[in-house]
């Protein structure tokens, strides 16, 4: 099995990896490597170093360079001297000296996701946003705007993009083919992040572009699995935005509460035959668990995305 989208997906990896599940990691941590320092470089968090996937655009666009072993030396930003990816600026926090170094960084990362879905029985995969921000001259969607990790804006060349239902459902229907490519037998389970936007470039209030980009997803997710019998949904969404507001959301109304992923987790694995794993002793290291949430946990999450709420204060 192998997780892969929005930050809320960590949950998903963490909850089946500890109920005994085979989670799938193609790019483990190198030994010797604490858990903080893994975290910090993406390492653990999906079953492969791609960050945080928060689009469908995004996630097709990863599996058409890995089925080209293709790397645009265009999608790369610089800050203080150092080169970073453009389409997963956060895993290398630091940067790499050189732009080749950079490059080749990615085309590994390339193949290890291809071989990743080679073998994969599932990907679960969690959506997260509608919005993103477009590369104009390598026709590309972006990880983050530009100038929040690396790189600097610039009005010709970046542009914002809001994907509407059809744009979403062909990302999805290129997703599945190009993963049967992979192998005919990989299942998709579909989930939706319920953890609501931090900021809008859309010129809408932000509420309203949030109830609008996970009213998209949620259609989105829903026809598509119900059109294929190899593709599944699990509704996080529901489970937690059906709940009263004081007993889903801490007090920011964006982070999920520790308490309501545990119910989301536990119905995710009841509903698949698995049971949750007893809650950890209050001992040993607490760098060893898993990284990076759209907000819940964050004393061990992190996610890109509330970077932007800092970028606001």
């Amino acid at each position: 099995m192998a997780t892969a989208g929005s930050c809320f997906a960590q949950h998903i990896g963490r909850a089946l990896r500890e109920s005994g599940m085979t989670v799938l990691d193609a790019e483990p941590k190198p030994a010797g490597m604490t858990g903080e320092m893994a975290r910090r470089y993406g390492y653990g968090l999906y079953s492969a170093r791609y960050g945080n996937i928060y689009t469908a655009r995004q996630m097709r666009e990863l599996l058409e360079d890995a089925l080209r072993g293709q790397v645009n030396r265009k999608l790369f930003y610089m800050r203080d001297g150092r080169h970073y990816d453009a389409l997963r600026p956060g895993v290398e926090p630091e940067g790499c000296d050189t732009l080749e170094e950079a490059m080749e960084m990615r085309r590994e990362h390339l193949a290890k996701v291809t071989a990743l879905m080679q073998v994969s029985d599932v990907l679960v995969f969690t959506l997260g946003l509608t919005e993103g921000w477009v590369d104009r001259r390598a026709r590309r969607v972006l990880a983050l705007a530009p100038g929040v990790i690396a790189g600097r804006y610039r009005e010709r060349r970046y542009g914002f993009v809001n994907f509407g239902y059809d744009a979403v459902m062909q990302d999805l229907a290129e997703i599945r083919r190009m993963l049967r490519l992979c192998n005919p037998r990989i299942r998709m389970l579909l989930t939706v992040s319920p953890v609501p936007l931090t900021a809008t470039a859309s010129g809408e209030h932000v509420l309203t572009a949030s109830r609008y980009s996970k009213a998209v997803l949620r259609a989105a997710a829903g026809d598509f699995s119900a059109a294929h019998r190899n593709v599944d949904y699990f509704p996080s969404y529901e489970l937690v935005t059906a709940a009263p507001s004081e007993r889903a959301f801490e007090d920011n109304l964006r982070s999920v509460r520790k308490d309501m992923v545990a119910r989301v987790m536990s119905a995710f694995l009841a509903a698949h035959g698995l049971s949750p794993a007893p809650a950890p002793a209050a001992t040993g290291e607490a760098g060893e668990t898993s990284a990076g949430d759209d907000g819940a946990g964050e004393e061990t999450f992190t996610c890109e995305e509330a970077l932007l709420e800092a970028f606001r204060k």
